[in-house]
């Protein structure tokens, strides 16, 4: 731990720091314990970059721990022999966004890396977009993605348009640590990076680009020009950044009944009408699900403030109710949707491959086996579904055909290279249009997919643990699961035990030990009969220890009963450890 107070009175006497920061600082003299929370330890890049609570201190995200999280990348980027190719540069509607945005941008143009920063909020997918249709070498985006409205966030890309991955990752979190005097990081003014030509604001070339890749992933626009004026489609941004080009491809593609929620139409970093704005939360959809009543919708959308996550619901013509579906099922749906429709045309490639991640459900294990195609499992986090297709491209093996993870996250096509909320607005519309047509809406269209491959039953539990204490805690939880793993859950026996940061998986039965075959992570994941399972990982993004589990029934009750005594089992099991 670092000597908090000694580093707060540091901030407080160097004239580097602003009067705004140090006026923030001064009112919290009396609170030792706020000090040490945002003192005690610099904000550390997780699975996604940087993420924290916005504020003053090397613990909290402000222009100071934005400029050197740049710094460091920039000092990367120049080792690496890429100070030529330049980064893109964008952000959401969150608190401070536009400033850390153009912050960053300051740094890289004043060590002579140009900058390419978006004129207003774009999403991320976008950005992932623009990162290789520039030919940059990194790209960063800030946005705290779903989090609370106190937070936001700087995601790292590298070159291939992902998130970046090792070595990169630790190289530039290596650059970052390295830099101890905040006051040694450079800046300019935005009229020296101009006329030194090291910034560019850029915006509707890209967008144009941007669209036209994601409506060349539609594989039956014959379904969607005869049903267009029979779909009723009600969407919301959340005051995020999904707004004008969810719209816009909607509109492009030929669906005449889109409405948008009203009060969520506007970017507002304090996200007013949701405690906050994730598309997997029932409360996200309260205003949506209102519209769509009043209107008879088809289906509900509502996008993530980067419009990376779509979380989906979807009309039961037989009582009239909406259904959520999960992101484990509308990733589903669409896989098999896509899949289906490019099997009809001869599309599917005797390599192609579907990519999910080790805690997304196994019903798209049994859609990819059904259509040929080869499942190939990655780690959480899309970066390294970004990564496959990187090998594919690099080995000339195997050909993507769908990626997907259970947080509401997929990608049909590689133009971009992480999850795209913009091009999966667009697919499910499609797929609603096709499965009208047929006389079926999307949930017929799920219980079928049940019927054919079996009902999968898949959750996620997550227990907070804030602060110093907390993050001890959720290593405790973890080492206990390492040292004793559970050899019975509900109605099922523990076969296998992957313990991803050691890189084994043990047989329960032999003892026999292989190696997972991923990179090493802190996260265990225990096989059981008749394709049950659960994963136990801490969050790479929130002071979070996550617990994910599947189960397969042989009905939606008999699968929501298993899943139940699971969970139940799940909870006693981790409150001991509380």
């Amino acid at each position: 731990m670092k000597d908090y107070m000694k580093i707060y009175e540091q901030w407080l006497a160097d004239p580097y720091f602003d009067e705004d920061t140090k006026n923030e600082l001064r009112a919290i003299a009396d609170d030792e314990n706020e000090i040490k929370e945002r003192f005690y330890m610099d904000l550390e890049f997780g699975t996604a970059g940087l993420r924290g609570i916005i504020g003053a201190g090397i613990n909290r995200m402000n222009i100071y721990t934005v400029r050197r999280a740049t710094q460091g990348l920039a000092n990367y980027i120049k080792k690496q022999g890429g100070e030529e190719k330049g980064v893109a540069i964008a952000f959401d509607s969150r608190r401070m966004s536009p400033e850390f945005a153009m912050e960053a941008a300051m740094t890289l143009a004043a060590n002579g890396i140009k900058a390419y920063k978006f004129e207003s909020l774009r999403p991320t997918p976008e950005l992932s977009f623009a990162v290789r249709e520039l030919g940059c070498i990194a790209g960063i985006n800030i946005t705290a993605s779903h989090n609370p409205p106190e937070y936001n966030g700087y995601k790292v890309y590298w070159e291939d348009g992902a998130q970046f991955t090792p070595p990169h990752d630790k190289g530039v979190l290596e650059e970052v640590l390295a830099i101890e005097d905040l006051s040694t990081v450079k800046t300019t003014s935005e009229e020296e990076a101009l006329r030194s030509g090291k910034f560019q604001v850029i915006g509707k070339e890209i967008d144009d680009k941007y669209i036209e890749n994601v409506k060349a992933q539609v594989v039956n626009q014959d379904a969607i020009d005869r049903m267009q004026k029979d779909i009723t489609i009600i969407y919301t941004p959340l005051h995020g950044t999904g707004n004008i080009p969810a719209r816009r491809v909607m509109k492009e593609l030929g669906f005449e009944n889109v409405y948008v929620v009203p009060e969520q139409e506007l970017p507002d970093g304090n996200f007013p009408t949701v405690s906050y704005p994730n598309p997997e939360a029932e409360e996200a959809f309260a205003l949506g699900l209102k519209l769509a009543k009043e209107k008879n919708a088809d289906l509900v959308l509502a996008t993530d403030p980067d419009a990376d996550r779509l979380g989906v619901y979807v009309k039961d013509a037989k009582t009239g109710e909406y259904h959520p579906l999960t992101g484990n099922m509308s990733g589903s749906l669409l896989c098999d949707y896509v899949l289906g429709q490019k099997q009809a045309k001869g599309q599917i490639p005797a390599d192609g491959q579907v990519i999910k991640s080790i805690v997304t459900t196994n019903l798209v294990n049994a859609v990819a086996e059904h259509y040929g195609c080869e499942l190939v499992e990655v780690l959480t986090g899309f970066k390294y579904i970004g990564q496959q297709i990187l090998k594919e491209e690099q080995t000339g093996k195997g050909t993507y055909m769908f990626g997907m993870e259970e947080s509401y996250g997929c990608l049909i096509g590689t133009y971009a290279r992480d999850k795209d909320a913009i091009s999966a607005t667009a697919a499910l519309c499609e797929a609603a249009a096709y499965y009208k047509e047929k006389g079926m809406t999307l949930w017929d269209a799920m219980v079928a997919m049940y019927e054919k491959y079996g009902y999968y039953k898949d959750t996620v539990k997550s227990i907070g643990l804030k602060g110093i204490e907390g993050l001890a805690k959720i290593q405790e939880i973890m080492e206990n699961f390492r040292q004793e793993p559970p050899k019975t859950l509900g109605d099922y026996t523990v076969t296998a035990a992957r313990d991803y940061k050691a890189g084994t998986i043990m047989d329960m039965a032999s003892g026999a030990v292989r190696p997972t075959g991923l990179p090493s992570a802190n996260v265990l994941y225990y096989e059981m009969n008749d394709g049950a399972w659960l994963c136990v990982r801490p969050s790479g993004t929130e002071p979070k220890i996550k617990f994910y589990y599947g189960v397969k029934g042989t009905s939606m009750e008999d699968a929501d009963a298993r899943s139940e005594k699971m969970g139940a089992e799940l909870t006693e099991l981790v409150n001991k450890m509380l």
